[in-house]
């Protein structure tokens, strides 16, 4: 087994396969990439055995009879590639110890290899339902909802980011049980309803690679009741679905919210922060006193004695209101809104807070094509 492969984009494939590797295997065949050659062609593969993220890349070959495999210890490879600059890397296997010899035009590294025969296979998912959409489309669905994912290995159904699919649009949903975010896609659509819940870490990891290609890169999913294959560019990625039944988040929105917020999103976001740093690090609560044309944030640390408040313009309809909510939890969510303003919708200080992104006008005729809806449930003020 024998190829000749740039340095610089078998690095680019290996780092976008590593998010895969885990320190906690207990076997030495997963902690590898495993390399898998045809004639002018390398396609390396990762997995935890829940997810499997594979690469194909063009390299240079000698004659070769039949395809050959190889694994390789991940870290001492990711290790080498990284020390190189833009050079070219002769990879040679001996096939019966599975040594690994890769030379350059300066210096010779012997790897130890493990015969790939004992590597898991790549599951094949059946009765599967396509659906095309947008690689960035897809990357700002992920941005919009995963930080609200629960991280409690008690709530596993939670930890993922549920994904319900029908004629009137593609919805995301993430939630902890403190915050929720639903985020529906008006232009991808599909005439058979379906409903699973993406698992966490291997929806991070695509994003991060798609974040890297085109905008108008298509993105092809395909799952099942159990599995979810994702395809790309030269990558494929399957994985396992969360298994269980995703909590009723349509019951915890509040429908009937009196109080309306408008306020500058940069302005409030800024401000939250500011104020936040004078707040008790167990509960990080800020208050907010709403009243006609301004919004009151305060803070205080009664260990230290230290508090803080600021004065934001604003637009408010409703009743003079006090509310208490987590400053990271409203600071996650505002800082992952677009529009120059929000809106934010309450009924009581004890119920929970509705954040819209808001414009106070669009083009007469024009849809959006996306819908974004943020709750935050409100911490108990002292007094």
């Amino acid at each position: 087994m024998k190829f000749i492969v740039n340095s610089q984009q078998l690095l680019k494939q290996l780092q976008s396969l590593s998010g895969v590797l885990s320190n906690n295997n207990t076997m030495p065949i997963i902690n590898c990439f495993h390399f898998h050659l045809e004639e002018n062609s390398l396609r390396i593969k990762t997995t935890d055995l829940s997810t499997t993220i594979t690469a194909t890349m063009p390299v240079e070959t000698g004659h070769m009879d039949a395809p050959e495999e190889v694994a390789i210890p991940s870290k001492m490879l990711l290790d080498m590639v990284k020390s190189f600059t833009d050079v070219p890397l002769t990879f040679s296997v001996d096939p019966s110890t599975f040594s690994i010899l890769v030379t350059t035009d300066g210096g010779e590294y012997n790897l130890a290899g493990l015969d790939a025969d004992t590597y898991p296979e790549t599951p094949t998912p059946e009765d599967t339902t396509p659906l095309i959409m947008n690689g960035d489309a897809l990357v700002t669905s992920i941005n919009k909802t995963y930080f609200a994912t629960s991280n409690d290995d008690m709530h596993q159904q939670m930890s993922g980011i549920l994904c319900e699919i029908g004629a009137e649009g593609l919805t995301f949903v993430a939630t902890d049980a403190h915050k929720l975010v639903r985020y529906i896609r008006k232009d991808v659509s599909s005439d058979k309803e379906a409903s699973f819940i993406l698992p966490k870490k291997p929806i991070t990891i695509v994003k991060d690679i798609l974040s890297t290609r085109k905008e108008d890169t298509e993105v092809k999913l395909e799952y099942n009741s159990t599995n979810l294959a994702i395809t790309f560019d030269n990558i494929y990625v399957i994985c396992r679905l969360v298994d269980g039944r995703y909590p009723n988040y349509n019951a915890a929105i509040p429908k009937d919210n009196p109080n309306k917020l408008i306020i500058d999103r940069q302005s409030f976001l800024t401000a939250l922060r500011r104020v936040a740093i004078f707040s008790s690090e167990a509960t990080r609560q800020v208050r907010l006193s709403l009243s006609a044309n301004q919004v009151n944030i305060s803070a205080e640390n009664l260990e230290f004695s230290n508090k803080a408040h600021e004065n934001i313009p604003c637009q408010y309809e409703g009743d003079a209101m006090d509310i208490g909510f987590n400053a990271k939890f409203l600071t996650e969510m505002v800082g992952n809104i677009d529009s120059e303003q929000v809106l934010m919708e309450m009924s009581h200080p004890s119920r929970a807070g509705i954040i819209f992104p808001y414009e106070e006008s669009t083009e007469e005729g024009k849809e959006n094509v996306d819908s974004l809806l943020m709750l935050v449930m409100p911490v108990m003020l002292a007094n």
